[in-house]
């Protein structure tokens, strides 16, 4: 299958049988698991004993034969086995006086390149870009402009020909570019790295959320760790707090009163959460029966509570002047984090309490503060403390049934116990990732137009955030205090991940605001259809054309190509949506 190799363990010991355990890589501190018992030698015929095995091959292994009689360790070896691959482990005495065995991995039939379909996409990929960047350019070119308005619109050929600059003017034109002039100092117009940053994340979001071609990367980490599925969310929730800021400022400006605004932030947080529970609630189509086992958290339910707390936060404790970018400090080097001190009381309060919640709540059965995954994880000595108070909390408030059923831990470290990755503590965390976004929009609010502080200060930013992660994690996976962590939404997981979307956000601010070298295409077209292209690309997940019939189920190949035609369809979609103006806003 998919991921596996097969193993053939030829066994020829006489009168002495073995038993074969197992230990991935990507499990730390677990037990052994016990694969298979391969039966001793027949002396007369002189065959060995035989007994074959399917090994994983997204991560190394460690293979570990024991005397099935004394339980004596008779060999170990660790070896990173390739998809689709053919082998032995040769079990023989090497000397009969000395009793030594060896234990030889042989090759028999050598696997197959997993990773070619990436690259084949990638260039494809690049190819049509290539093409797209080539069409473009040519159509600066009059000659070449004018041909292929006279082949699209014969009755313009005339008009064309006689304009005065030899182009059709930009409000006639059927293939003017409807986008909306970049942000200067006309106060409605609109950054537009900011929807290509959220377009982005989304596009990799769907691509995962679709199967990621079945690749282990593009999985969520089992886990400690960080892999590409991991980066999408938190960047999500990020750009949501950079455009929460702008959003309120421009309607401060426009003469809104604060009630107003609060009334439209509770409104909108409300459907967020409605639509989460009820559209794209992954038991919503198993009948009547299924609202006894509703998954309650959710991606769009955190989206609305983080997006509740940060735009009250904000609208609350905002200044006078602060939506002009005009507000007074003593200190103009700082005047994006001054002013607004209660605002970082209240989430360095948040903070505390998830820190305290995390680390001092006693959980039945657990040590305290532990942070593990449970099942066979931490030697096996904790097999129901799957996210610790995390997931004690969810499952006290919640209940079992109304949690997520099948985390990231239950194949790896064979968790039994349900755990959510979007339950209520993390939510804590996804409020602070939420307000370093809404600190990276006060920096374009307070900065507008010069482009060199704005630059420098998320640079500082993700050097500080950077510096936070290192200390926290102590640059290890397991090690450290606290390790990154996307199913516990540990504040390491948060600060890693924000240092990237600063860095991420100043590449896009530079390219297609500052320079110009970039529209932002394709990017920017789901950015600005998010909401509609998130719930549409999970109400219609199992359809045609977004989901067909393969001819290979276990061909990594058959599933990226599924995997990327449903995304790019979305992205045509979102295109399609943005020529006629069609945008879902809530």
């Amino acid at each position: 299958r998919m991921d596996q190799a097969l193993l053939l363990v030829l066994n020829e010991l006489p009168e002495q049988g073995l038993r074969l355990a197992i230990l991935s890589g990507s499990c730390h501190q677990c037990l052994y698991q016990f694969l298979a018992f391969v039966p001793p030698s027949s002396g007369s015929l002189r065959a060995p004993g035989t007994v074959s095995v399917m090994v994983d091959t997204q991560h190394p292994l460690t293979l570990r034969l024991n005397d099935s009689g004394a339980d004596r360790e008779l060999c170990k070896i660790q070896y990173h086995f390739g998809e689709f691959g053919n082998y032995s482990l040769v079990v023989k005495t090497l000397s009969t006086s000395t009793k030594t065995v060896s234990c030889d991995l042989v090759i028999n039939e050598g696997p197959i390149n997993s990773y070619l379909p990436i690259l084949f996409a990638f260039l494809v990929y690049m190819g049509l870009f290539a093409i797209l960047i080539v069409s473009h350019l040519s159509m600066k070119i009059n000659p070449v402009r004018n041909w292929v308005y006279k082949t699209l619109n014969p009755r313009e050929t005339d008009r064309l020909i006689n304009s005065e600059l030899g182009s059709p003017n930009a409000a006639d034109s059927a293939s003017s570019d409807p986008t909306p002039p970049l942000w200067s100092a006309a106060p409605r117009q609109r950054l537009r790295s900011l929807d290509t940053f959220r377009g982005l994340s989304l596009v990799i979001m769907v691509f995962v959320n679709y199967g990621g071609g079945k690749y282990w990367f593009f999985k969520h980490e089992s886990w400690n760790g960080l892999t590409v599925a991991d980066l999408v969310f938190p960047w999500f929730v990020f750009i949501m707090g950079t455009s929460i800021l702008l959003s309120l400022s421009s309607m401060m400006r426009w003469g809104s009163s604060k009630q107003k605004v609060l009334g439209k932030i509770i409104w909108r947080s409300f459907l967020l959460i409605l639509l989460g529970i009820i559209v794209v609630n992954p038991n919503y189509c198993l009948g009547p029966l299924s609202w006894d086992t509703l998954r309650i958290p959710g991606v769009l339910q955190r989206l609305g509570v983080t997006y509740l707390v940060v735009a009250a936060l904000e609208l609350l404790f905002t200044k006078p002047g602060a939506e002009s970018g005009t507000l007074e400090t003593p200190c103009p080097a700082l005047q994006d984090i001054l002013p607004y001190w209660p605002q970082w009381i209240c989430i360095l309060t948040l903070e505390v309490i998830w820190l305290c919640l995390t680390f001092l709540l006693p959980v039945p059965g657990c040590p305290r503060g532990y942070l593990g995954p449970g099942g066979i994880g931490d030697f096996g000595n904790y097999p129901n403390c799957t996210g610790g108070a995390a997931g004690y909390i969810d499952r006290l408030l919640l209940g079992e049934k109304h949690i997520y059923q099948h985390p990231s831990s239950n194949v790896i470290y064979q968790t039994a116990m349900p755990y959510d990755p979007e339950g209520i503590l993390g939510t804590i965390n996804s409020i602070v990732m939420a307000f370093l976004g809404l600190q990276a929009g006060k920096i374009f609010l307070f900065y507008r137009n010069q482009h060199k502080q704005i630059l420098c200060r998320f640079i500082i930013w993700s050097i500080v955030m950077g510096m936070i992660s290192a200390v926290l994690t102590k640059c290890s996976k397991e090690e450290g205090f606290v390790p990154i962590n996307k199913n516990l939404w540990s504040i390491s997981y948060v600060t890693t991940t924000s240092c990237f979307a600063f860095i991420l956000l100043s590449v896009m601010y530079y390219l297609v605001d500052v320079k110009r070298l970039w529209s932002g295409a394709p990017f920017f077209y789901p950015g600005m259809n998010s909401i509609l292209v998130y719930i549409g690309h999970e109400v219609f997940e199992n359809y045609f054309p977004f989901k067909w019939k393969m001819q290979d189920t276990q061909s990594h190949a058959e599933h990226l190509t599924q995997n990327l035609t449903a995304t790019t369809l979305w992205v045509i979609i979102s295109y399609l949506l943005y020529r006629r103006r069609i945008f879902w806003k809530i």
